[in-house]
């Protein structure tokens, strides 16, 4: 696997340490932090204790994804998530990555200075995507995702259909150094199927390009415990952890010093020797 990865002005090291991902929500509706901007002065001293936390890139997202979530018109996701991006990096020198499936709304976010898209179909939703993304030279998230939870061979049916989208990024011009991968915990899986999924974290190291692992208060978390959304900040942590021992290079999170913490604790363990 490569050995480092630049997005924006940023180069991470894709063999020593887990980053953190810090989840930007400039929606009414998100299933844990909707509505929590009341405008710009807000989402801007959010991302500004998200950095001094410790966060690596800030994930803008203008649409929920969440199980029942209402869909929205490009225009309207457009007018969410452009102004949030541009006041972001004329502010801050953070990478920036957008949250969206619509190729519209990723070349409208690029054009106001996002750094990457992290896209929850993999490139397979939306077939102008790839090229959008490969026109500007942008890193990509590509999450592995379908629209039923049936599979005849659960892992190597997922391995197989991040590949699909690993293809597509390639033949429309995408550089392998350019894409990460994401197994999509809470998307398209069964509770049972999402706690496979973290069991077999190495598996997912096969494909060859740097990992994120997106649980952050998802309903994982919450049936395992039987807590609420705003309580599953510890169960959060494990998975982090497991991220970490793994060899994943990135976790996507709300609450950033708690799992810089984590990270930096794992780290310590992991990396020591007498």
């Amino acid at each position: 696997m490569q050995q480092m990865m630049k997005i924006g002005n940023r180069v991470f090291d894709l063999h020593h340490h887990t980053y953190v991902m810090a989840i930007l929500n400039v929606t009414p509706d998100s299933f844990s932090d909707g509505g929590s901007y009341r405008g710009m002065d807000d989402v801007l001293k959010k991302v500004e204790q998200m950095i001094a936390e410790g966060a690596d890139i800030i994930d803008v997202g203008g649409e929920s994804t969440r199980p029942g979530h209402t869909v929205i018109s490009d225009a309207e996701e457009i007018s969410r998530v452009a102004p949030a991006i541009e006041a972001i990096t004329r502010r801050f020198d953070v990478p920036v990555s957008i949250d969206t499936y619509k190729a519209s709304v990723a070349q409208a976010a690029l054009q106001s200075g996002a750094h990457m898209v992290n896209d929850i179909w993999g490139l397979q939703h939306d077939t102008a995507m790839a090229e959008v993304v490969a026109d500007a030279g942008a890193v990509c998230c590509l999450m592995h995702n379908k629209t039923d939870k049936q599979y005849q061979d659960f892992l190597p049916e997922c391995l197989k259909t991040l590949q699909e989208s690993v293809n597509l990024a390639l033949q429309a011009g995408i550089a392998k150094e350019r894409i990460m991968l994401d197994p999509g915990v809470g998307f398209a899986k069964t509770y049972e199927q999402n706690l496979y999924v973290m069991n077999h974290l190495e598996r997912f190291n096969e494909l060859g390009y740097p990992m994120l692992l997106g649980t952050s208060r998802k309903s994982m978390i919450g049936l395992a415990l039987d807590l609420p959304v705003n309580q599953r900040l510890e169960g959060t942590l494990v998975t982090t952890v497991l991220a970490v021992q793994a060899g994943w290079n990135f976790v996507r999170v709300h609450d950033v010093k708690e799992n810089v913490r984590a990270i930096r604790m794992m780290e310590t363990i992991k990396y020591c020797s007498l």
